[in-house]
């Protein structure tokens, strides 16, 4: 029998025996690849703007609407400026006619005391106090060219410690420049109710021959220089009175009055 030739198998390629070709690439010139980009001109700058961004020429409408509310805005600066200026105007004129008027007239802030003080009807052994008061008020107008309006609206008040025992008015007077002027005020209370502290202390005060009041007063007036009278001025007093007893005959032990006088506008005719 005849043998048979079996046909020899290629041998597999191993690790060893692999190539790997790559393709050959071209070559790169190491000139051109560190050559720079063009820059701007000089004198020139660049501005980058994002994608998102549209930049638009505004329509000729919107462009004349710009305009006129610049022209506007600038009428309106204009005129602040005007009224800025009459007002600046305004206050330096009455601050001279101010200064002319003191110059001239040098007013000078009245005086005033409490000559007498009666009381009537303080029982302290009653439950409620309704106190009576007449006080004799003193008012010295020093100046020699000018003269005083006293106006409605005044308020007179006596208290003890803090608490208003009675209330009044301020007559209403002309009173002429170098003039003393004496008059009576009336203040009432009704129903006032003092602390046991206030009672006590006012029932030792009495025997003890000085009890403390207080008198404080608010009057609204006009100044009179020549021709001129001056717009509503505040003048408020406030005075320390010490009487030997709260009855009809009492008598003043100490007294001090301080004057302080607010000037609310300026001078009218």
């Amino acid at each position: 029998m005849a043998d048979r030739v079996h046909p020899l198998q290629p041998p597999e390629p191993t690790a060893a025996t692999t190539v790997t070709q790559n393709p050959p690439e071209s070559p790169v010139s190491s000139s051109d690849a560190f050559i720079p980009k063009p820059g701007p001109p000089p004198g020139t700058y660049v501005i980058q703007v994002p994608k998102d961004v549209i930049l638009r020429t505004p329509p000729p409408a919107n462009a004349s609407r710009a305009k006129a509310y610049a022209r506007r805005a600038a009428r309106r600066r204009g005129c602040c400026c005007l009224v800025l200026a009459g007002l600046g105007a305004l206050i330096f004129l009455l601050a001279v006619a101010a200064g002319v008027i003191f110059l001239v007239f040098r007013p000078r802030a009245p005086r005033y005391s409490i000559d007498a003080l009666s009381v009537a009807s303080f029982n302290l052994s009653d439950a409620t106090v309704s106190p009576v008061f007449e006080a004799t008020v003193r008012a010295d107008n020093p100046n020699k060219k000018v003269g005083i309006y006293y106006r409605d609206g005044s308020d007179v008040k006596v208290s003890y410690d803090g608490v208003t025992l009675s209330e009044g008015a301020w007559p209403t007077f002309y009173h002429p420049p170098r003039n003393v002027t004496v008059f009576v005020s009336e203040l009432k209370g009704a129903g006032i109710l003092l602390s046991s502290d206030n009672r006590r202390a006012l029932v030792k005060a009495n025997s003890e021959g000085k009890v403390p009041l207080g008198m404080s007063i608010k009057v609204p007036i006009k100044v009179k220089f020549g021709a001129v009278r001056s717009w509503t001025i505040k003048v408020k007093v406030n005075c320390d009175v010490t009487v030997d007893k709260l009855t009809e005959k009492a008598k003043i032990v100490s007294k001090d009055c301080r004057v302080k006088v607010k000037v609310l506008g300026f001078f009218g005719l």
